[in-house]
C-alpha cells in the first residue's frame, strides 16, 4: 500500500515505510489517540494530542523494523512474513538500523520536549518490552510469548492517557486491561492456521506446542475472560449504557466466534475470528470514545 502511495519515493524509503508494519502501528496510533480523548472530559489540548500521537507513532515504527530485523532469517522461512523488505532484499540491514535509529530517536525527542518526560519514558519502555524482552526472549523460548508479550502491545492507550494528564490513573489501566485480555485470542487464531509454518520456523507457539485442541479451548477461556474485562469499565463507572450495550454486543459475537471454533476447527472459522478481532478492537474504543462525548458532550 505504502508503495503505491509514494510512486515518486526512492525504493529504498519506500520498503522502510514497510518495515515499520504501518497497519499494525495504525492501530497502535488508534488505541493511543483514543486514551487521549477519554482522559479528559473535554477535548485534549492540541500539543500533545498531535506531538503525543505522532511520537508515540514513530517509537512504534522504530521498534516494529527493529523487531524484522531481529527476526530477518526466521521472517525468510514463513510464508506470511517472507515478503517482508528485509528477507525480499529491498532493504539492508544498515538501512534498516538508520531508519530505527532516526525514528525511534525523532519520536523520543518530540515526546520528551513537547510532550512529558513519563510519556517518553513509558513509550520507550513499551518499545523495548516488544523489540527485545518479546522478540528474542519470549517468543523462541515460551508458548506464553503472546500471554506476557501482550502488555507491551496494550500499552498506547495508557501512553496516549499520559501524554495529556502525565499521569496514569485506574481508568487508564482498565483500557490496558481490554488490550491484554483480547491479544491471546486474537493471534493465537492466526497462528491456529499458520501452526505449520510456526512449525517449520521452530517457534514455540501454542498450536505448535500443545496442539490445535489445546489452544482452541485456550481462546474460548481468553476470549469469555475478555467478555469480563470489558465489563469494567461500566462496573467502575469510567462509561455508560452506551458503550455497555456495545460491549456486549461485540462480546456475544466474539465468543460465537471463539465457541464455533472450539466446536470444530477449520482454517476459514480461524481467519474469520482473527479477522473479526482486528474490527472488534477498533469498535470497542469507538464505542468508549462515543460513550465519553455522549456523556460529557
Amino acid at each position: 500500500m505504502a508503495a503505491h502511495a509514494l510512486p515518486s519515493a526512492p525504493v529504498p524509503f519506500r520498503a522502510l515505510l514497510r518495515l515499520g508494519k504501518p497497519r499494525v502501528v495504525s492501530l497502535i496510533a488508534f488505541t493511543a489517540i483514543i486514551g487521549m480523548f477519554l482522559a479528559t472530559p473535554g477535548l485534549p489540548p492540541a500539543v500533545p494530542l498531535l506531538f503525543g500521537a505522532i511520537g508515540i507513532a514513530m517509537v512504534a515504527t522504530s521498534a516494529a523494523a527493529l523487531n524484522c530485523v531481529i527476526e530477518q532469517k526466521l521472517d525468510a522461512i514463513m510464508a506470511r512474513t517472507s515478503v517482508r523488505p528485509l528477507p525480499r532484499g529491498q532493504v539492508t540491514t544498515p538501512q534498516a538500523l538508520v531508519f530505527i535509529a532516526c525514528t525511534g530517536v525523532a519520536g523520543l525527542l518530540l515526546l520528551s520536549h513537547l510532550v512529558n518526560a513519563l510519556t517518553m519514558w513509558l513509550t520507550f519502555a513499551t518499545s523495548m518490552g516488544y523489540a527485545v524482552i518479546y522478540t528474542i526472549i519470549l517468543k523462541p523460548r515460551t508458548p506464553q510469548n503472546i500471554v506476557i508479550g501482550g502488555a507491551s502491545g496494550a500499552m498506547p492507550p495508557i501512553l496516549g492517557w499520559c501524554a495529556v494528564t502525565g499521569h496514569v490513573p485506574f481508568d487508564a489501566w482498565q483500557l490496558f486491561l481490554i488490550i491484554f485480555a483480547w491479544t491471546p485470542p486474537h493471534f493465537w487464531s492466526l497462528a491456529l492456521y499458520r501452526r505449520k509454518e510456526y512449525a517449520h520456523a521452530g517457534v514455540p507457539m501454542l498450536p505448535v506446542t500443545h496442539g490445535e485442541r489445546y489452544t482452541r479451548v485456550a481462546i474460548l477461556v481468553y476470549t469469555i475472560i475478555l467478555a469480563a474485562v470489558c465489563l469494567i469499565p461500566f462496573a467502575s463507572a469510567m462509561s455508560g449504557w452506551i458503550y455497555l450495550l456495545s460491549a456486549l454486543s461485540l462480546n456475544a459475537v466474539f465468543v460465537v466466534y471463539a465457541a464455533r471454533l472450539y466446536a470444530g476447527y477449520t482454517d476459514q472459522r480461524a481467519r474469520g475470528m482473527f479477522r473479526y478481532s482486528i474490527t472488534y478492537l477498533f469498535l470497542m474504543f469507538a464505542a468508549l470514545l462515543l460513550d465519553h462525548y455522549w456523556r460529557f458532550g
